[in-house]
């Protein structure tokens, strides 16, 4: 089964084969991502050693949706040892995130 992957926006993105899901994640994703992607291969009486290669879109986007959807599916792809494929159609050994712009990371209030 092939699984696709987008959190570049608050929308979360999932493909299983033909098939495509979407959540509003938003700010829930880090702590609801890897249950949306089970839930949703149990209803396609799939597993995760189902899963045979994963194409994340790499970005640009969401920043912090970037770096937690590349954590995940470079974990998965490493444990499950199964191929990773940018959104470009590359094979890759690991995800890295293109962001269109650098963090906005904000001053320490103290």
């Amino acid at each position: 089964m092939k699984l696709y992957l987008d959190t570049s926006t608050p929308e979360t993105v999932l493909r299983l084969d033909d098939k495509e899901y979407r959540s509003p994640l938003g700010r829930d994703l880090a702590e609801n991502l890897h249950q949306f992607i089970y839930d949703k291969l149990i209803e396609n009486n799939a597993d995760w050693e189902d899963i045979s290669e994963i194409t994340f879109m790499s970005g640009p986007g969401s920043f912090t949706g970037l770096r937690i959807g590349a954590a995940v599916v470079n974990a998965l792809a490493s444990e499950l040892n199964i191929p990773l494929y940018d959104h470009q159609g590359n094979k890759v050994p690991l995800i890295l995130p293109l962001y269109d712009r650098p963090a906005n990371i904000s001053k320490p209030r103290k």
